[in-house]
């Protein structure tokens, strides 16, 4: 009878124990999968890869994470004035293209890809405003536009909207900005919201 009750306390032990473990395991997977676990940075001239992901975030979180990206980029300018240098390339090759190309909708998609967001990715500026995505004349009169939006100035000669940046803030009937490609370098600049052909919405 003594035995018998050695055995089974003898599996009960065992059984607190793994399921001790067990429990710690699972506790340290739900830390490491939270909204917040972001995966370890990875900068584009860092390797072949050219991955951006960071971490992702969600709602105003994101938006931020999108202008922080851009706002780090300030100061980038193109070795020789033909679309090129090493960060120029690389804002191209996250858009699968070569060094020698207009590269403000590849800047976009780059600082979108960055924050964790997978979309926009497009070299093409037009792509950038869908009609599923534009803002209407009403939202736009109503202050709708937020931080990290996107604008697109267009062109008479082109037929086309030819550039987009970032929309970093509104203030009133200006915007401030952060663009690649706009005097062959990525820059912040104060643009009158009467300049603006369309903004769209790529976060919701």
């Amino acid at each position: 009878m003594a035995t018998m009750h050695y055995l089974f306390f003898g599996i009960l032990s065992v059984a607190v124990l793994f399921l001790g473990r067990a429990g710690t395991a699972a506790v340290r997977e739900q830390k490491l999968s939270g909204g917040y676990a972001g995966l370890r940075s990875t900068d584009p001239l860092d390797g072949p890869s050219d991955a951006v992901a960071v971490n992702y975030y969600t709602g105003s979180d994101l938006r931020k994470r999108v202008i922080d990206s851009a706002l780090q980029e300030i100061g980038v300018q193109e070795a020789t004035g033909n679309n090129d240098g090493p960060r120029v390339e690389a804002y191209l090759r996250y858009v699968g293209l070569g060094k020698g190309y207009a590269w403000c909708a590849a800047f976009v998609s780059w600082c979108y890809g960055r924050a964790g967001r997978p979309l926009p990715r497009n070299a093409w500026s037009p792509a950038l405003f869908p009609k599923a995505r534009r803002y209407t004349a009403a939202q736009i009169a109503q202050g709708g536009i937020r931080q990290a939006d996107l604008f697109a100035i267009y062109s008479s000669s082109l037929g086309r909207i030819n550039h987009v940046g970032l929309v970093r803030q509104q203030k009133g009937n200006w915007i401030l900005t952060v663009e690649g490609n706009s005097a062959n370098r990525v820059l912040s600049k104060r643009r009158p919201l009467a300049t603006i052909y369309a903004f769209s919405n790529w976060m919701d």
